[in-house]
């Protein structure tokens, strides 16, 4: 081995420990906290991206944090509802859910759910596949938007933690599929985004992460170098306001602004499509997304 190939091991070598030891205070700080991972989107449909995201959360738990993932599957149900002979249909952003498209959306949803819980189980951690109607853990009211009759869509309203402090106090990782249960015990399809923020306000979560396929928030949406590191509730509703945000980052920045109003202490927006993002963020000074924060920075 010549003196530049040692030295250059040496370099690798210092770069890795260098990493370790600037995670160390945020795995200090994090040890026992419980962490919601929103997982969709482009992270869901491509194999590498998916274990890479797997096996950040099972890091995760080995490190000593708590976390929990609630899932989507959007466009996997809309793939079987089309080989069902109908067509997939939206308003604002909600899926249209007859008795018949609710029924395959619970058959995709649990599929999906399994697949997740046996990577996991491959990465040395135990999990436990979940959904809404599990121990009666998502009670849902109809979801009627402006007033609009869109079939089994629920709006969380209440969640039990019994059953996931059960399984987390006995070392077990909940994956959830955002199914829930109304005052009839009908079974509702919710959007995994506003399952992941019920379950995270329920569970006094330090964290609730949403894997997504952007970047984060920028001051200018066509200006890559206007990412937002951290930004906290005021300005986060002044983006709203000000009509700086639109498209399917509103919805998402007004649940983050209602998780950390509601007692979530930190919302992170990541851009699921980059290798071991939640790791990159967690345990990194800079991280690569947006994270919301309840209290101004300055």
């Amino acid at each position: 081995m010549t003196e530049m190939e040692i030295n250059n091991n040496v370099d690798e070598i210092m770069t890795k420990a260098n990493t370790l030891i600037e995670a160390l205070p945020y795995i200090r700080r994090f040890n026992g906290a419980t962490i919601i991972v929103k997982y969709g989107g482009s992270a869901m449909l491509d194999d590498q991206l998916k274990m890479n995201v797997i096996k950040d959360v099972a890091l995760l738990k080995l490190v000593g944090m708590r976390p929990i993932i609630v899932h989507g599957g959007g466009k996997e149900i809309s793939k079987w509802v089309k080989l069902s002979g109908k067509e997939p249909e939206f308003y604002n952003g909600l899926r249209v859910t007859d008795k018949d498209t609710m029924n395959v959306a619970e058959m995709v949803l649990n599929k999906v759910n399994k697949e997740l819980v046996g990577l996991m189980q491959k990465m040395g951690v135990n999990a436990v596949g979940l959904c809404g109607k599990d121990g009666n853990m998502i009670r849902v009211n109809k979801k009627m938007p402006d007033g609009k009759d869109i079939g089994f869509v629920g709006e969380v309203s209440t969640v039990n933690t019994d059953l996931l402090n059960t399984l987390m106090d006995n070392d077990f990782i909940p994956v959830i599929a955002p199914i829930g249960l109304d005052d009839e015990f009908n079974a509702y399809n919710i959007n995994a985004d506003d399952a992941a923020c019920g379950v995270a306000k329920a569970m006094d979560a330090e964290k609730l992460v949403f894997l997504t396929d952007i970047e984060g928030v920028f001051i200018d949406p066509t200006n890559k170098k206007t990412l937002i590191s951290e930004m906290d509730i005021k300005s986060a509703k002044e983006f709203i306001e000000n009509g700086v945000v639109g498209g399917g980052m509103l919805p998402k920045l007004n649940n983050c602004i209602d998780a950390i109003e509601q007692g979530v202490s930190r919302v992170h927006i990541l851009d699921g499509r980059v290798a071991h993002c939640l790791l990159l963020e967690f345990f990194t000074e800079k991280g690569i997304g947006t994270a919301i924060l309840k209290e101004p920075l300055f």
